[in-house]
C-alpha cells in the first residue's frame, strides 16, 4: 500500500492511502518499458518523470500504479487552469454534442468566430483595434515560423535579430533563433539577466548595456548586420532559465524596433494568457509589438497555434501560409473557454499574488541553502537555479556574492548608485550551475509526490509551472515539497549542514561561536 499526500482543495486531494491492485505495478512497468523500446530517443519528459497518468484533476495526476502528483510542469505551461477544468469540459462536450464538424480547414464557423471575437477582446488596445490573424499548424514553432515569412513579406528583408539564451521552438527556422542554434543565420544580442549578467553587472545598467549593443548593432554600418526584416523576443525566457525581462529594457527595445521600422515579434507561447500576472506578458511594459505568436494556453489543453499582427503587415498571397489542421474546433472551443475564465476570475491577479508569495518563500529557502544560487521568476512562470554549494564564483567571498558594479569604473555607478572604482578582473561571479543537483532535487520532488520541470542554459534551473487556479493549501504544499526535496539533496551535498545550523542559529538570536 502506497501513501501520499496531497494538497486539499481538490476531488483528488487529500491525505489519500492508495491500494495498489496486484496487477497495477506490472502493467505501469510494462507500459514503460515498451515506451523506452518503441518510442523515439528523442522523447525528453519520460525520461526525466517515468510515471503513466491515468486519471488527472486541476493540479493533481494519478498515475497507473496508484501513486498520486502535483503538477507544476502543466503541459510545459499549457494547461492555464489545469487538468479537465469543468469549463474546459464543458464546451468540448457542448461541440460534440452539437453535430458540428470537427475539420475545416480555414473555413469560418460559429466556434472560430467566438474564438476569435473573445482572443481580440484580451488583446492589448493598441493591437486589438488593428489586428488580423493567421491560424497555424497546431504547434508553437509554426507560429514562429509563419511570423517570419510574415515580416520578411512585409518589409522586403531577410534577417531575423534574436536574443542569446532564447527558445522559439524545433522547427528550421525556430532552432535557428533559439540560443541552442549551431548554424546560425540569425543575429544574437544579449538579454538581460542579473544573475549570470553577460556584461558582469546586473541590474539597470546590464539592461542598458545590452539595450546599448542592440542599438549599436542596428547602426553600425560595419556591424556585419543589415537592417533585418523582424527582431523576436520572449518577454520571459523560459527554457532559457525564467529570466524575466526588465519592463524599460522591453520599451527600449519596442522604441529601437520602431525608429528603424523593424517589426517587433513578442513570442507569448509560454507567458500568454495570465501565466506572469497579466494576461500577455508584454502588458507589464505597457509596450504593443507588431506581432504576436500564441500557442499552449490558448487552446485550452488542445493542440492551436495562431499569430496576431498589424493588419499594414499583412500582404500574404492566398496560401502562403498554411496547414491541414489549423481549424481544430475542440481546441478553439477549449481555449475560448479558458480565456473567458481567465478574465473574468481575475485569474491575473490571482497568479501575480501567489507567484509573489512563492518567490518570497523560495528566497528565503535560498538564503539556507548555498546549492541555491538564484531565485526568480513572474507570477506563476518560476525558476530557481541549482549551483555547485561548495565553489566560490570567481571573486565571491564566503561572506556573500553581491557584484561590485563594473559600472562604477565608466561613471554610471554600481548597483547601489555606489561610484567607487572597481579593479578590472575583481568582479564576483556566480558559482558553477550545478544540472546534477538539480537532476537530484527533480528526482526527489518526485518521490515526494510533486512534478517539475528542469530548463535554464544548464539544465539547471528547477522550473514551477503550476496552473492559476492553484489553491492556498496546495501553494503551501507544493513549495514544503521542493524545500524537503532541497533539503535532502543539499545533505548529501555537504557544506549547507553548517550552513544551516548558523542560520537557525542566528533566527534563534545565538552567537554564531
Amino acid at each position: 500500500m502506497a501513501v501520499t499526500e496531497i494538497a486539499s482543495g481538490e476531488d483528488m486531494a487529500g491525505p489519500t492511502a492508495v491500494a495498489e491492485p496486484s496487477q497495477a505495478r506490472p502493467a505501469h512497468e510494462g507500459i514503460l518499458r515498451r515506451q523506452s523500446a518503441r518510442e523515439s530517443a528523442a522523447r525528453t519528459y519520460a525520461r526525466a518523470l517515468p510515471i503513466v497518468p491515468v486519471r488527472a484533476r486541476g493540479l493533481t495526476i494519478e498515475g497507473a500504479d496508484g501513486r498520486r502528483y502535483l503538477d507544476c510542469l502543466s503541459g510545459a505551461g499549457t494547461l492555464a487552469l489545469g487538468h479537465n477544468h469543468p469549463v474546459v469540459l464543458e464546451a468540448i462536450r457542448k461541440v460534440l454534442d452539437s453535430g458540428a464538424p470537427l475539420h475545416v480547414l480555414d473555413l469560418a464557423t460559429p466556434v472560430k468566430d467566438a474564438f476569435i471575437t473573445e482572443l481580440f477582446r484580451t488583446l492589448p488596445p493598441g493591437l486589438a483595434d488593428h489586428a488580423r490573424v493567421q491560424f497555424c499548424g497546431p504547434a508553437g514553432t509554426d507560429a514562429v515560423e509563419a511570423a517570419f515569412k510574415l515580416v520578411r513579406a512585409a518589409t522586403g528583408r531577410n534577417g531575423i535579430l534574436a536574443f542569446a539564451g532564447a527558445y522559439h521552438g524545433m522547427t528550421s527556422g525556430a532552432l535557428e533563433a533559439s540560443g541552442g542554434a549551431f548554424d546560425v543565420r540569425v543575429a544574437r544580442l544579449p538579454y538581460p539577466q542579473d544573475y549570470r549578467c553577460p556584461f558582469g553587472v546586473g541590474g539597470p545598467h546590464g539592461a542598458e548595456l545590452a539595450a546599448r549593443w542592440t542599438q549599436s548593432v542596428l547602426d553600425d554600418p560595419k556591424s556585419g548586420v543589415p537592417l533585418p526584416a523582424g527582431m523576436i523576443l520572449e518577454p520571459v525566457q523560459g527554457e532559457g532559465g525564467v529570466l524575466p525581462a526588465p519592463d524599460e529594457w522591453m520599451r527600449r527595445m519596442r522604441r529601437i524596433t520602431a525608429d528603424r521600422s523593424v517589426p517587433l515579434i513578442a513570442d507569448e507561447v509560454q507567458t500568454g494568457v495570465g501565466r506572469t500576472g497579466a494576461f500577455w506578458a508584454v502588458e507589464h511594459s505597457g509596450i504593443t509589438p507588431d506581432v504576436m505568436v500564441l500557442s499552449k494556453a490558448i487552446g485550452g489543453s488542445l493542440p492551436l497555434a495562431v499569430v496576431v499582427y498589424r493588419d499594414d503587415l499583412d500582404v500574404w498571397e492566398p496560401g502562403a501560409h498554411a496547414g491541414t489542421f489549423r481549424g481544430n474546433q475542440l481546441a478553439m472551443a477549449a481555449g475560448t473557454a479558458t480565456m473567458a475564465y481567465v478574465r473574468e476570475n481575475d485569474l491575473t491577479a490571482r497568479a501575480a499574488t501567489l507567484g509573489a508569495r512563492m518567490l518570497q518563500q523560495l528566497r528565503s529557502l535560498a538564503q539556507e541553502f548555498s546549492v541555491i544560487g538564484d531565485v526568480r521568476g513572474r507570477g506563476l512562470m518560476i525558476g530557481v537555479e541549482m549551483v555547485d554549494g561548495e565553489m566560490e564564483g570567481e571573486g565571491e567571498t564566503a561572506e556573500g556574492k553581491e557584484p561590485a558594479g563594473l559600472l562604477g569604473t565608466i561613471g554610471l555607478g554600481g548597483p547601489r548608485g555606489a561610484s567607487a572604482a572597481v579593479v578590472p578582473g575583481t568582479i564576483p561571479s556566480p558559482r558553477p550551475a550545478s544540472p546534477e543537483l538539480a537532476a537530484a532535487v527533480q528526482r526527489e520532488c518526485l518521490r515526494r509526490g510533486l512534478i517539475v520541470e528542469l530548463g535554464g542554459r544548464h539544465a539547471s534551473v528547477i522550473r514551477l509551472l503550476p496552473p492559476l487556479t492553484i489553491t492556498d493549501e496546495q501553494t503551501t504544499a507544493v513549495l514544503d515539497r521542493l524545500a524537503d526535496a532541497v533539503a535532502a539533496v543539499a545533505r548529501s551535498h555537504g557544506p549547507d549542514s553548517e550552513r544551516q545550523r548558523r542560520h537557525r542559529r542566528r533566527g534563534r538570536g545565538e552567537g554564531t561561536g
